[in-house]
């Protein structure tokens, strides 16, 4: 079991993966407006909902996800942490949608999606690593399709990736509004990149950078808030 922000508990399949840095760099990265109705892409076990919940009192989450299993471990995560009325789980395929998701009526999706693309599959993960069932194609078709007007996605992926989000994000109508930077110590190659796109958006991108350690090894600043210790 884990702890979502002193608020929350998260219970984990034994398919599902662990609460980690990813999850809680998006989950910061993320600018909600006032009671954000927000559409979860890849939602797995519910991890990224309870985050954004415990981050805005306000905000409605409603997450898709392909796994059974994760759907299911996401419905007990809803009923541990009392959260019905504001966080939701549903049982699908992003690339056809479910029919309780209504076209242009969210005000953000968010995702952290699987990374790689080919390869042998992760014995205990087959889905959640590769990118079969989840192409960046699919994945900004997606958020396109979910987003009103004006409306933002927030992802987060790998930085070599980063000319094929932005490329696929152009063909749906997407803008790249916000880029941050992530490395594990100042100076250091950049390890992960958190990628804010808005529907209709005009062009001007703006640049972040943060590091989770310091050079001596000891947590940031950034990863303290992140981490809200």
């Amino acid at each position: 079991m884990e702890t979502i922000s002193h608020k929350y508990t998260l219970n984990l399949s034994d398919e599902s993966f662990p609460l980690g840095t990813d999850s809680m760099l998006l989950a910061d990265f993320v600018r909600l407006t006032r009671n954000a109705t927000v559409l979860d892409l890849g939602s797995g076990c519910g991890t990224l909902g309870l985050l954004l919940c415990a981050k805005d009192a306000n905000c409605q989450v409603t997450g898709i996800e392909l796994s059974e299993s994760d759907h299911l471990m996401a419905l007990e995560n809803i009923r541990a942490n009392q959260l019905q009325c504001r966080l939701y789980s549903l049982c699908g395929d992003l690339r056809t949608f479910p029919p309780e998701i209504t076209s242009g009526s969210f005000h953000c999706c968010v995702s952290n999606p699987p990374y790689f693309s080919g390869g042998e599959p992760s014995q205990k993960h087959p889905l959640a690593r590769r990118d079969d069932t989840c192409k960046p194609s699919d994945l900004f078709a997606a958020a396109a399709k979910a987003l009103r007007y004006g409306g933002d996605f927030f992802l987060v992926h790998k930085p070599d990736r980063l000319a094929q989000l932005c490329c696929e994000a152009a063909k749906v109508g997407l803008e790249p509004k916000r880029l941050r930077l992530v490395r594990h110590k100042p100076n250091t190659a950049v390890t992960t990149i958190l990628l804010q796109c808005r529907k209709g958006g005009k062009v001007g991108l703006i640049w972040e950078e943060l590091f989770l350690q310091n050079p001596d090894g000891s947590p940031s600043d950034d990863y303290r808030r992140i981490y809200h210790l």
